[in-house]
């Protein structure tokens, strides 16, 4: 009599897509309830019963609502992490899906709905293959990445010492609703995105008739001649290969068109691609205003406010994070990244302190052109959870092929 044959093992991709549908339904649920900032009790409570069973020792924030887990495989060895931030944005959405925000004035507009359900994925992946693992695993569900520097906090809160041994790498990826075909990766070493950093000017002048500019100390044409000013500054003091992207998003003065204010405020966002630019951004931004103030003989409060650094790849980790694509999905799923985006991410601050790889994933729908799509932040912004399952196998094949490495 013959032996019955052996079933075959699963492999990461099989046992990945079986998961889609149940990370779809995740996704959709914190997508039709998104939360905004550093507390998001709703997606934490649906984070961790996602967790539940899997043996995850589990660790939640004391000054935000985040959430590691650490999974400890079969041998001793070393630790590498793996992160999804979780926050929602401001944004009013006009998607027209069924299962788009319930909440007035908040939206998944950035995906991270679909980066929590991917890093649950990646999670269960893994724990089904414990016993191979030589070495831990650290998730990193992270809340606050709007602006709010929750990466930061979870990083002073000891994230990198929750399995007691060091992170040796970590590992991200961030999902576009254009930009990318669905289900293409992309990358690149060195930066990946830029440092964002705030500037905030107000000119102090003496305020009048609108008929007698003579006897007042107008702060607006100041102000105006300082925005043209810098705009100019950007273009003559720094080299075209190594950038500084300037644009003043808020300006406020006056109250009536007959009346000259005491005061004029502006504010810009300034996104630079080394610590070099970052630097002389912040000594030649305030030498333009505070010199076009005095010209003025005004007197200004001008303060450059550094928020998120640049996000640099690892250049061997990068190389690696390509490689495991091409290997995982094909060659034609990977695409060089040409330069970084001008974007910002607080996953920067991870790569700080261990060696990182930031990627990209499509997740454009089918029936979309990538290159017009509405892109993140945008209320139309529409995000393909199909790409769901290869994005938690990536993950989770980064976590496995970096441990086997040591």
């Amino acid at each position: 009599m013959t032996a019955p044959s052996a079933t075959p093992t699963p492999t990461l991709l099989d046992s990945a897509a079986l998961l889609q549908p149940e990370l779809a339904a995740l996704r959709r649920a914190i997508h039709a309830e998104p939360e905004i900032g550093l507390e998001l009790p709703l997606t934490q409570a649906r984070v961790v019963a996602a967790l539940a069973g899997l043996g995850l020792e589990l660790t939640l924030g004391e000054k935000l609502s985040s959430v590691v887990a650490v999974l400890r495989g079969g041998r001793p060895g070393p630790v590498v992490l793996l992160r999804g931030d979780m926050d929602a944005l401001p944004v009013q959405e006009t998607s027209g899906l069924p299962y788009a925000s319930t909440i007035d004035g908040a939206m998944h507009a950035c995906g991270h709905d679909l980066h929590v359900a991917g890093l649950v994925g990646a999670a269960k992946l893994l724990a089904e293959r414990r016993e191979e693992l030589a070495g831990s695993v650290v998730f990193m569900f992270q809340p606050g990445e709007e602006g709010r520097g929750g990466a930061k906090i979870m990083l002073d809160e000891g994230l990198l010492d929750a399995a007691g041994a060091p992170v040796v790498a970590a590992y991200g990826l961030h999902v576009v609703s254009g930009m990318l075909p669905g289900g293409v990766v992309s990358g690149r070493p060195g930066a990946a995105m830029a440092a964002a950093d705030t500037l905030h000017v107000t000119m102090r002048g003496r305020g009048g008739h609108g008929s007698a500019p003579h006897a007042a100390l107008d702060p607006i044409p100041a102000l105006c001649e300082a925005v043209t000013a810098l705009q100019t500054m950007v273009t003559r003091r720094f080299d075209a290969f190594d950038p500084v992207v300037l644009s003043v998003g808020y300006i406020r003065g006056g109250t009536i068109n007959n009346v000259i204010p005491d005061d004029a405020t502006f504010e810009a966002t300034i996104r630079s691609f080394s610590p070099e630019a970052r630097a002389r951004a912040e000594e030649e931004t305030l030498r333009v205003v505070r010199g076009v103030a005095a010209a003025h003989g005004l007197e200004v409060d001008a303060r450059y406010e550094r928020l998120y650094p640049v996000t640099v790849n690892d250049g061997t980790e990068a190389e690696f994070t390509a490689r495991t694509v091409r290997e995982l999905f094909g060659e034609d799923r990977f695409r060089p990244m040409a330069q970084p985006l001008a974007g910002a991410e607080d996953f920067s601050y991870v790569c700080e302190r261990v060696p990182s790889a930031y990627f990209f994933l499509g997740a454009c729908p089918p029936d979309r052109d990538h290159a017009t799509a509405a892109y993140n932040h945008s209320p139309e912004a529409l995000f393909d959870d199909s790409v769901l399952a290869d994005g938690a196998a990536l993950l989770a094949q980064l976590a496995i092929a970096r441990l086997a490495r040591e």
